[in-house]
């Protein structure tokens, strides 16, 4: 009796504590890409299925084995909680990769990068219904609900003060959405919330093995946008996009296999092709500190180098910055194709003359720093012929 006492102690103990980090779960970072996830698809919201489900919207997800984007379908969803909202995940630029914040349940809505899902996920809070006690009332101006079958419904028009369509699928970086957490939702993020429930994460299972939603099969046109309830990808109800969000240009095979990393660790890696952008080039690899045998020309030389790096590191923020400010004037002109891509090409060779310049200064300055009797000893030809001309 004692032992089963004790086991059955034992695993109470092991549920209690399973539950409570489920409760208390905190926001997960997912994977992280080096490149952007393309501008989100214009499409129809499909009927409300039930009362008490809610919706939540379709986001481009990241298959690391495929390296690939390829679309979640919005769908449906029942709350897994009286009084629980939905806080959409999103994609947020890391400072080198562009990382995958998951979203979750809670009594709250929380940060999801200003990005405006539609159907009242418009950036910040959430505008498609609120709880009354047990029962969620939604909002008929922006869901799309049958009032004979659900009566908990009420209307609220939604002044929205900007002007600018924006399908951008993701926050900061170059043409991201510009926006940060306010105090009230980051204290949302720290409160008692869900991770996804089963039948989500059964949907984005689906999903990913679905051919048809790779980002480089469909061009950013997803046949399956919206569903009716999770997974439900063959049922009636299906609804498919009606238009791509903007121009997808898919990256270059050597960009897709090497860009990827996954967790925390965003460090890109992009050895197997030319940057295009001043965020893309890799940190300056300092030469080692001169040893020239002199203190006072030793301390000269480094000053040199501190002040080299310096400049090269504000002309390299510089192109950055007006980098930046090119895609953010595309994104607002809704630039065409060729358009786009000549100002692609036009940063490419823009970040390219400045790493070629900046490793002529580094070898200049490098040269200029070598001890003077290995100078003298070196016949010219054999200084000719080394790499870096640095001291061996």
């Amino acid at each position: 009796m004692r032992k089963s006492y004790i086991i059955r102690f034992f695993l109470i103990a092991l549920f209690l504590l399973a539950a409570s980090a489920a409760s208390f779960a905190q926001v997960r970072i997912g994977i992280s890409v080096g490149f952007a996830p393309p501008a989100l698809p214009v499409y129809e919201q499909p009927i409300c299925p039930a009362e008490g489900y809610i919706w939540t919207p379709g986001y481009w997800a990241w298959d690391d084995e495929d390296g690939d984007y390829y679309w979640v379908p919005g769908t449906w969803v029942e709350a897994p909680r009286v009084g629980y909202l939905w806080t959409p995940g999103y994609w947020g630029w890391g400072g080198s990769a562009f990382i995958f914040h998951e979203g979750y349940w809670g009594p709250r809505i929380g940060f999801y990068g200003g990005i405006n899902y539609g159907y009242g996920y418009f950036g910040h809070g959430y505008e498609g219904g609120r709880w009354d006690h047990d029962h969620f009332y939604y909002n008929r101006t922006v869901n799309n609900v049958n009032v004979t079958e659900i009566h908990n419904t009420y209307n609220t028009t939604i002044i929205n003060n900007n002007t600018t369509i924006n399908r951008v699928s993701y926050n900061g970086g170059n043409g991201g959405v510009n926006e940060r957490a306010t105090r009230q939702e980051e204290a949302a993020a720290r409160e008692r919330h869900l991770a996804p429930v089963g039948p989500q994460v059964h949907h984005v299972q689906e999903a990913r093995s679905n051919r048809e939603l790779r980002a480089s099969v469909n061009q950013g046109k997803p046949p399956i946008a919206a569903t009716p309830r999770p997974a439900a990808f063959n049922e009636r109800g299906i609804v498919p996009a009606r238009q791509a969000g903007g121009h997808y240009v898919p990256p270059a095979e050597t960009s897709r296999n090497s860009n990827n990393v996954r967790g925390n660790n965003v460090g890109v890696n992009n050895a197997n092709r030319p940057p295009i952008h001043a965020n893309e080039l890799p940190p300056h690899q300092r030469p080692p500190a001169p040893n020239t045998g002199s203190p006072k020309i030793d301390q000269k030389y480094q000053q040199q180098q501190d002040k080299m790096y310096a400049k090269q590191e504000q002309d390299r923020q510089r192109l950055q910055q007006k980098q930046e400010q090119d895609h953010q004037r595309l994104t607002q002109q809704r630039a065409n194709d060729a358009r786009t891509q000549q100002v692609e090409q036009r940063h490419q060779q823009q970040t390219q003359q400045l790493q070629q310049r900046h490793e002529q200064q580094q070898q200049h300055i490098q040269q200029r720093q070598a001890p003077p009797q290995q100078r003298q000893a070196s016949p010219p030809q054999q200084h000719e012929s080394r790499p870096s001309g640095r001291p061996q």
